[in-house]
């Protein structure tokens, strides 16, 4: 429904504008539809809608230490549904002997640790920490790992990742497209025995051919594989209004988002809320993964670490992140950078996920 004819109540004890002014002894939750950009009503609690006693049955905060994901040869699923696909994919030293291309969807890798360059047949990109590299689907690739690499992986099951439409903010909001990397080619002509390992519905089909996949000598199009350092990400923020998780959004696939929170100024305004409010989106699952910096959101996260909150079950700042940010007082920073995940289809933890699990994250709103 249209925003200018959508009905609009006032009952009860509420703040004059969202998420500043709230009435004293209360707490703000929103409950809301489409992701922040639906109808939404803002309730004023007495309690914190988190401080449950106890949570039983499958809707349940989970948090995953990617640290415990054992190595592999290729990314291991940790979260997903039929539209995304979130994982964790070790690389070490060297360059594998066999190439990798993904026939299931676009690949967005966060490199979380490491240096080195991602090969592929447009060419190689150089890449460090804090990267985001995307591969289109059906592109061949390998890494070619100078440190050992970590990455945090999203795979747009069936179908592709594309820039947001930013809307008032214009097109050059966020990042300028035009720092957008790709590769300029670097053609090999080598012959000898080249396999190719094409991943297409949980199977693997290897392709081997007696010349080097990369033996192209030239590109042109608007379809390649790209590189972003999250140090052009430049984030709105308003010293007056606390921006919800989409004004950070980056990518966008088939019925999921994903944001980046990067450092920012933290609203000045005494009166409004500097920390994420009290939510349940019921229409989507929200994952964080935290990459680096001081998470002021959460207490007890490190780096490496993902948080997965199904959507039914409310969420929001933990009791010591508020402490923090009410001893910050005005004009502190968010030091952090963070990617997150919000899908429109439940997602499931695989096995692999839950052998990462951390124990009584669930409770972890009682202190």
């Amino acid at each position: 429904m249209p925003d200018h004819v959508r009905p609009q109540w006032i009952r009860g004890r509420t703040s004059r504008q969202a998420h500043a002014d709230l009435p004293p002894g209360t707490v703000e939750e929103e409950h809301g539809r489409e992701g922040f950009a639906g109808a939404a009503s803002h309730l004023y609690r007495l309690h914190p809608p988190t401080a449950w006693t106890s949570l039983d049955g499958p809707l349940r905060p989970w948090a995953l230490d990617t640290a415990g994901v054992e190595a592999a040869d290729l990314p291991t699923t940790l979260l997903g549904n039929d539209d995304v696909r979130i994982g964790w994919w070790s690389r070490p030293v060297g360059t594998a002997d066999w190439f990798l291309r993904d026939a299931d969807g676009d690949l967005v890798y966060l490199v979380h640790r490491g240096t080195g360059r991602l090969e592929t047949e447009y060419g190689p990109l150089a890449y460090r920490a804090g990267d985001y590299l995307v591969v289109p689907r059906g592109t061949t690739h390998r890494f070619a790992a100078v440190d050992p690499t970590d990455l945090l992986t999203v795979e747009a099951v069936g179908g592709s990742v594309a820039l947001p439409d930013r809307g008032l903010l214009g097109r050059h909001a966020l990042f300028d497209p035009a720092v957008l990397e790709v590769p300029e080619p670097e053609p090999v002509d080598e012959a000898g025995e080249f396999p190719i390992r094409v991943l297409r519905d949980g199977e693997v089909t290897t392709v081997t051919y007696p010349f080097h996949p990369f033996d192209v000598v030239g590109w042109k199009g608007d379809l390649a594989p790209m590189r972003l350092s999250v140090d052009d990400f430049r984030p709105v923020s308003s010293a007056r209004y606390h921006l919800p998780p989409s004004a950070h959004t980056t990518w966008v696939g088939r019925d999921f988002v994903v944001a980046t929170f990067a450092p920012r100024p933290l609203e000045s305004d005494p009166a409004v809320l500097r920390l994420p409010f009290y939510h349940r989106n019921i229409d989507y699952d929200e994952v964080i993964f935290y990459h680096r910096g001081e998470f002021f959101s959460r207490a007890g996260i490190k780096e490496g670490m993902l948080t997965f909150h199904p959507h039914g079950v409310h969420h929001g700042p933990q009791p010591k992140a508020v402490e923090r940010s009410a001893a910050a007082g005005p004009g502190g920073f968010a030091d952090e950078v963070a990617v997150n995940i919000d899908a429109r289809r439940p997602l499931q933890l695989t096995t692999a996920g839950r052998r990462v699990a951390v124990e009584g994250y669930e409770r972890s709103w009682s202190s």
